[in-house]
């Protein structure tokens, strides 16, 4: 069985696929009277968007998020918020080639081996395409909970790892691998170039 529903007291289920028309989120758990706009999930959609750098997909999603239920007149009602992203930039063609063979790397292959179906279309619901879902609903939960902070970062990419003296939370930003040491992002630069 799969799971798209995360979370207890507050949780969200996703939808969609990587090359449907949209995928989105349904939140529910959040409070009612909380402000709440396109314009405050937007951001967080923005930084992951794909195709801001050369070691990304380069398809190119707006990422637009549309509330469609769960807020009237910009605050949250206590009823479940829908979110929807479309997709506008679905080539399915172009995994034609590998409609016979996995990619190395890629979860279509686990996807599979799971669930005994395989969308080679961009891996369906295995694509990190997904991830803008997850992306939205959190972005909901950070009005929900404001003082709680999440941070995350790439500590290593094939076994060449941060130093930990040098450690910049504001540095994560500032490269396309969201790595906390100047140092290391340049070194991986090459390191993934090379391969």
């Amino acid at each position: 069985m799969s799971f798209n529903t995360f979370g207890r007291t507050f949780r969200f289920s996703t939808w969609g696929e990587s090359h449907g028309p949209a995928l989105g989120a349904v939140v529910d758990g959040c409070p009612p009277g909380l402000e709440l706009s396109e314009a405050d999930i937007q951001p967080f959609l923005d930084a992951r968007r794909p195709g801001q750098s050369k070691y990304t997909t380069q398809r190119q999603e707006p990422d637009q998020v549309k509330i469609l239920s769960g807020v009237f007149e910009g605050r949250t009602t206590g009823t479940p918020i829908s979110l929807m992203i479309e997709n506008v930039d679905q080539r399915s063609k172009d995994y034609s080639d590998v409609a016979k063979a996995y990619r190395p790397g890629h979860a279509d292959y686990a996807y599979d081996q799971k669930y005994g179906f395989r969308d080679y279309r961009g891996g369906g619901r295995s694509s990190a395409r997904e991830t803008a879902a997850r992306v939205a609903a959190g972005a909901v939960a950070r009005l929900a909970i404001p003082e709680v902070s999440i941070r995350a970062w790439v500590a290593e990419i094939g076994g060449d790892a941060i130093e930990m003296a040098n450690f910049d939370a504001d540095e994560i930003g500032n490269n396309p691998f969201f790595c906390p040491d100047a140092v290391a992002a340049k070194r991986w630069e090459a390191l993934v170039d090379g391969a």
